[in-house]
């Protein structure tokens, strides 16, 4: 059976060409595994849903929330805020 989404990646980008994949039936979990990647700065070679490659939009799209919530996250904890308090200071998704 087919992952909903599969997500290609390649950690450590500028030392390694090997692309590797994380594949989840979760969107929630898809999107923390992006803030993840994010996070540590690994190559994202693209996004697929139920085998097809997902539009440039989608993609963007979904990379935006993941950078929302990553940003969300990095604020809370370096100003002692909670989520809502970052979204209204910062406008970040909470």
């Amino acid at each position: 059976m087919i992952a909903k989404y599969d997500i290609e990646y390649t950690v450590f980008p500028e030392h390694n060409h090997k692309v590797s994949s994380h594949r989840t039936d979760d969107p929630v979990a898809a999107e923390e595994f992006l803030m993840s990647l994010l996070l540590c700065g690994a190559r994202i070679h693209g996004i697929k849903h139920e085998g097809m490659e997902l539009e440039r939009t989608q993609q963007d799209r979904m990379l935006r929330t993941a950078a929302e919530r990553l940003s969300t996250r990095l604020l809370s904890r370096s100003l002692h805020i909670d989520p809502i308090a970052t979204k209204h200071r910062f406008g970040f998704a909470a």
